[in-house]
């Protein structure tokens, strides 16, 4: 398959499945990381793995240059997925993990964005999907600033796509509600980690990743003149 496919936070949860899915398809990967022997681990077949932190512009951007030149093509679809969801009341967190939020969440996507956009542009194809999540839409207890930038993300993904749109390219917003993931490693207040996981429980622990992922990879091999604009997902059990 000769497309280049870039993916952030492809060393666990939807990002790792999303990369063993596009690989089992024979699509060329770029696995972007903070843990790079994580990437190496899953030992697929044209892959790069790179160990960059989304919040450093130069080297996400250097990463992706590599990766063209290496598989002498250009990106076709990039997967902002990278993200953290350290979850408490905000009179709890402190302030340097609310900046990591919207670091990582915010300006990691748009770091994103910005290294590929112009390129597809100019070529009127391209496809860029941002993984944000159902808190993107509503707030919810634990989640004040997790919130902010999930909502940040669904406002600049939405205008972004209409811009685009006169180019041919497309931007798809994956808003998942629970996933099984390790998303929770960043909470460190044991009663919200408790009432989450049990909360999950009672819905049979949410989707999988290997689900969330399926779903993504059936939106991009759609048609590059179809865009689903959106994708709000869920377990069938959780209402909210």
């Amino acid at each position: 398959m000769d497309k280049l496919i870039v993916i952030t936070g492809a060393s666990s949860g939807i990002g790792k499945e999303l990369a063993i899915q596009f690989s089992e398809k024979g699509y060329k990967l770029l696995l972007l990381a903070r843990r790079e022997e994580l990437l190496i681990e899953l030992n697929l077949k044209n892959t790069l793995c790179k160990k960059v932190d989304v919040t450093d512009y130069n080297s996400f951007k250097q990463a992706v240059v590599e990766a063209e030149k290496h598989f002498k093509t250009k990106v076709d679809l990039l997967i902002n997925n990278a993200g953290i969801m350290p979850l408490d009341k905000i009179y709890n967190l402190d302030i340097n993990t609310q900046h990591a939020m919207v670091d990582i969440n915010i300006n990691g996507v748009l770091n994103g964005m910005n290294i590929v956009i112009n390129d597809m542009k100019d070529r009127n194809t391209g496809t860029i999907i941002n993984i944000s999540s159902v808190a993107g839409r509503w707030t919810g207890e634990n989640r004040t600033v997790y919130n902010g930038t999930k909502f940040a993300v669904h406002a600049i993904s939405e205008q972004a796509r209409r811009e685009l749109a006169p180019f041919n390219v497309r931007l798809l917003t994956i808003a998942p509600a629970i996933v099984d993931t390790n998303l929770l490693i960043n909470t460190k207040n044991e009663e919200v980690l408790k009432g989450y996981i049990e909360n999950k429980k009672k819905i049979n622990n949410g989707l999988t990743s290997k689900q969330v992922a399926k779903i993504i990879i059936y939106a991009y091999e759609l048609p590059q003149d179809i865009s689903l604009k959106e994708i709000v997902l869920s377990a069938t059990k959780q209402a909210i």
